[in-house]
């Protein structure tokens, strides 16, 4: 399996990851106003156990940062990603983060 490349599709709403020029997945959004909202995440069961789930997350958060979109979180595995990755919890809306649960809510960190 060569490395994943992540395309961003607006004309789908959603960023892609492509693997030995194959559709792997997808994280679709919804654009609003300075926010991106990501509704559902998915990795095709051929490719599923190669943390493909997680490259197409953290890309897709890496590009709403370089376009300085608040990130709102419907998705639960994109949720779940950021939970499990509290330095990127910042790109939620401190606001917004209760709507999320507890994970989100609270301080960042070890101990949180």
């Amino acid at each position: 399996m060569t490395g994943p490349s992540i395309l961003d599709v607006p004309e789908w709403s959603r960023f892609e990851i492509h693997v030995d020029g194959r559709l792997a997945g997808f994280a679709s959004y919804r654009l609003a106003p300075g926010e991106i909202t990501f509704t559902h995440t998915e990795i095709d069961a051929a490719f599923a156990g190669h943390g493909l789930g997680g490259v197409l997350v953290r890309s897709a958060l890496d590009a709403a940062s370089r376009r300085r979109l608040a990130v709102v979180p419907a998705c639960p595995f994109v949720r779940s990603w950021i939970a499990k990755h509290p330095d990127h919890v910042d790109r939620v809306p401190a606001d917004r983060r209760e709507h999320f649960g507890p994970v989100l809510d609270g301080p960042a960190g070890p101990d949180a």
